[in-house]
């Protein structure tokens, strides 16, 4: 099937409405959710592991899953853009996956392990917080701008979810290659 024709193939799919609808409550409750157990974790109360147990090879794996989200999201924008839809689709699958294995690591982290402080000074420090700070924000912003073009495009409204992907794909982009920037700047000091 020639890349125009798997297009047309897609587009010519009925769009679900009152799915989306459905869908469009869920992905609110979850980002209320997530943004409640985010801040959760930022208490200074942590839950014990049992002795000799540790959270601390996950810093690296955070990092990898991200990079590996930017090689997803890179890899579904050059193949929707070739027209290679079951692709992209494939691609997204994949970015949306990992994403949420990154979140449940994360969590899982967060909840059991005391926050490692950035020591570096200077212009590097400045640097790493503007960072951290604009990885946080976009993070938080675009949970639930994700969830909803997702669900534009599984239920085939696929001109809602060109629109938002329009906007939505640089910011998750950006906050998947600052997560490990992020992670190393920081891991002198873990």
């Amino acid at each position: 099937m020639t890349p125009t024709e798997e297009r047309k193939e897609w587009l010519r799919k009925a769009p679900n409405d009152s799915l989306a609808k459905q869908l469009s409550k869920a992905a609110w409750i979850v980002t209320a959710l997530v943004l409640i157990l985010v801040g959760l974790m930022r208490s200074p109360y942590k839950i014990p592991l049992p002795d000799g147990w540790s959270m601390s090879f996950l810093p690296p794996v955070h990092a990898v899953i991200n990079a590996l989200v930017s090689v997803c999201l890179v890899g579904a924008i050059i193949a929707v853009k070739r027209g290679r839809i079951a692709t992209h689709r494939n691609f997204m699958l994949a970015a949306m996956a990992l994403s949420t294995l990154f979140l449940l690591c994360y969590v899982a982290y967060h909840f059991t392990t005391v926050e490692t402080r950035y020591g570096g000074e200077g212009a590097m420090r400045a640097a790493y917080f503007f960072l951290l700070i604009t990885h946080i924000v976009a993070a938080a912003v675009s949970l639930p701008l994700i969830l909803l073009t997702f669900i534009n495009a599984w239920t085939n409204r696929f001109e809602k979810h060109r629109n938002l992907a329009r906007w939505v794909f640089p910011i998750w982009l950006y906050v998947a290659v600052t997560g490990p920037i992020c992670y190393l700047m920081l891991m002198p000091y873990y």
